[in-house]
């Protein structure tokens, strides 16, 4: 599974044109909680901050497995969901 941001080019120039709260869990919703934990807006800004092609995700899932903070240390995930629905409405989805 490939998340949509991943289709996105990633350039030093691309900025989001808005941003919403997400409202129910999705496996893209998920992923983006991921980021925002690691202190990123999304799977866009950290190829551009720590200039990577790939993020390592779950074969299983499509769930990111593990990401660099800014400060170079590592979050590791689960092959679950983290995501609780409480958690849901705290996620930004960015429309490029």
């Amino acid at each position: 599974k490939r998340s949509e941001v991943s289709e996105v080019r990633t350039k030093a120039d691309i900025k989001p044109k808005s941003m919403h709260r997400a409202k129910t869990w999705s496996d893209d919703v998920e992923n983006l909680y991921r980021f925002q934990q690691a202190g990123y807006r999304d799977e866009v800004e950290y190829k551009q901050v720590k200039q990577v092609d790939e993020v390592e995700c779950w074969p299983e899932t499509g769930f990111v497995k593990k990401l660099q903070r800014r400060d170079n240390t590592f979050y590791y995930y689960n092959r679950q969901r983290e995501c609780e629905d409480k958690d849901v409405p705290k996620v930004k989805v960015y429309v490029y």
